[in-house]
């Protein structure tokens, strides 16, 4: 099942031959009170204070300054959220298993710091092969007006 992908209104702040990074005021998607929302503006605002800044893909060339619509596809902050939190949880749990299972209470203790850097590790891994995927990766479909030029005089 295909859902809707998610959009953010944002701000251009450094463009280069790839991509732009954008400057934006809320956190997440801004679907927090919608079905199926996750909730991560909230999240956001308890650890973060100011605007966030994301580096995403600039396929119709928009210059510094401009007011950008950012799309995020279907799924992926699930995905993303998944596997930021399920797997060091899975990997500290599992190599504590396996460690109880060997050596005992201090054999749980080191499975479990093992089983999480394992998981940081291939968490790592699979973040750096994700960034190359242009079909994940967010990108930026329209640009904005300005609100001085958006009104007739």
């Amino acid at each position: 099942m295909q859902g809707e992908a998610s959009t953010i209104r944002a701000v251009v702040r450094a463009v280069d031959a790839d991509g732009a990074h954008v400057e934006v005021a809320q956190g997440g998607c801004g679907r927090c009170h919608e079905k199926g929302g996750c909730g991560g503006q909230h999240l956001t605002q308890a650890f973060c204070s100011g605007p966030r800044r994301y580096y995403v893909a600039n396929d119709i060339g928009v210059q510094v300054g401009d007011q950008v619509t950012v799309e995020v596809a279907a799924g992926s902050l699930r995905r993303g959220a998944n596997l930021a939190y399920g797997m060091p949880l899975l990997g500290l749990i599992g190599g504590a298993l396996a460690g109880k299972a060997l050596a005992g209470d201090a054999g749980a203790i080191i499975g479990g710091g093992l089983g999480l850097v394992l998981a940081y590790w291939l968490l790592a891994r699979k973040s750096r092969n994700s960034a190359v995927d242009r079909q994940t990766q967010p990108r930026i479909v329209a640009r904005h007006a300005p609100a001085s030029e958006a009104a007739p005089r």
